[in-house]
């Protein structure tokens, strides 16, 4: 009894093969068919294996809604180098509320401005990848992917620093609030006064003024090893003592979740102006750098997608499937159109046979 439902069960099986086997003696080999069949496995090789490129590759998704953190500090991150002596300048940030921040996170360390070859080799490679990212559309793979994993060359000092160092390197971070704010570079150190904070600048010779500065690193939020900012590399020189260089920056609060790094950070734009300060000529003005930065209510989400491992495996069966059936199909095609050119198919042509009487013989079948 079971030996039959087995049978049945495998009658029924066969039944329902959609793929019945044609016995090889049925099966007749062409020159043609061999020919489309290697295009065919060539083009499948090649194909399958860019489609690989593909499911390695990642891609950026942006999305966008209202920042609702306000009550959170905002980290600002510097690295500048200024053509003047440590002692003659100060750095620090006026927010909205006139409220002063104290710089005590900033260091200033006695450099020379004039770069070694090594630096130099650094600075250049940094501008032109600046460069790039001003003609480059899909910044997503250049700004949110590694670019400079290398920190720069450190400031080499000499014996005689001294006397010898010019320059002085303001670096370190600062946290203030999340408002609109001004941080500035100025002649003189700054004291506090009760309606915002003034700079001692009295005390300082104007025939030192020189505010040629050199932009390292520029960037708000949490610092991400590879991101490069918009005013990294910046280098402007002076030849001017009364100087005014002006930075305007709109901050945009972004959270990044890539496959390397998953932090909150603020990308920021920032649009250029300097002037000549005469006041002789009524000009106004204080000579420095002043970066003026304001926060938009807006956050962006970047988050680094792959392809699913089932969706590579549905795009390589399209393309097996697809080019096996579209090759067939042509090479059937081309086969008819060449029997129609050279007369070898013919259709709707009908021998009729004439049957003669006399040609019919009859058999009769005699008992043994």
């Amino acid at each position: 009894m079971r030996r039959l439902t087995k049978k049945k069960a495998l009658t029924l099986v066969k039944e329902l093969d959609a793929f019945p086997k044609v016995p090889e003696s049925y099966v007749e080999s062409t020159a043609s068919g061999g020919t489309v069949s290697l295009i065919a496995f060539t083009l499948m090789a090649v194909l399958a294996f860019l489609e690989f490129f593909v499911y390695r590759n990642t891609w950026m998704r942006y999305e966008y809604e209202v920042d609702k953190d306000f009550s959170s500090k905002l980290r600002i991150n510097i690295d500048i180098t200024v053509a003047m002596r440590c002692q003659y300048i100060g750095a620090d940030v006026l927010d909205l509320a006139e409220t002063m921040v104290a710089s005590d996170g900033l260091k200033y360390e006695p450099v020379n401005f004039e770069l070694s070859p090594q630096q130099r080799l650094w600075h250049m490679t940094l501008q032109h990848i600046q460069e790039r990212l001003r003609v480059e559309h899909a910044l997503q793979d250049v700004l949110f992917k590694a670019a400079i994993k290398a920190a720069p060359p450190a400031q080499s000092h000499s014996e005689d620093s001294s006397t010898s160092l010019n320059a002085c390197r303001i670096h370190g971070h600062l946290y203030v609030n999340k408002v609109a704010g001004n941080f500035h570079i100025t002649v003189g150190k700054s004291i506090p006064h009760p309606r915002g904070h003034a700079h001692l600048a009295a005390l300082v010779s104007h025939d030192t003024y020189n505010f040629s500065h050199r932009i390292d690193h520029l960037s708000f939020g949490e610092a991400i090893p590879g991101i490069i900012s918009p005013l990294d590399g910046t280098e402007k020189v002076s030849p001017d003592p009364n100087h005014m260089f002006q930075y305007f920056i709109t901050i945009v609060p972004t959270k990044l979740n890539t496959y390397k790094v998953s932090a909150d950070t603020h990308q920021y734009s920032v649009t250029e102006r300097e002037r000549m300060i005469n006041h002789a000529a009524g000009s106004h003005g204080v000579s420095g750098i002043f970066m003026k930065y304001d926060i938009s209510s807006l956050m962006v989400k970047v988050t680094e997608q792959h392809m699913p491992l089932w969706q590579f495996l549905v795009r390589l069966c399209g393309i097996i499937g697809g080019i096996f059936s579209t090759t067939g199909m042509l090479h059937g095609m081309v086969g008819f159109l060449v029997d129609v050119v050279c007369c070898r198919f013919q259709i709707g042509i009908y021998r009729h046979l004439k049957v003669n009487k006399s040609m019919i013989v009859n058999f009769e079948l005699k008992p043994l």
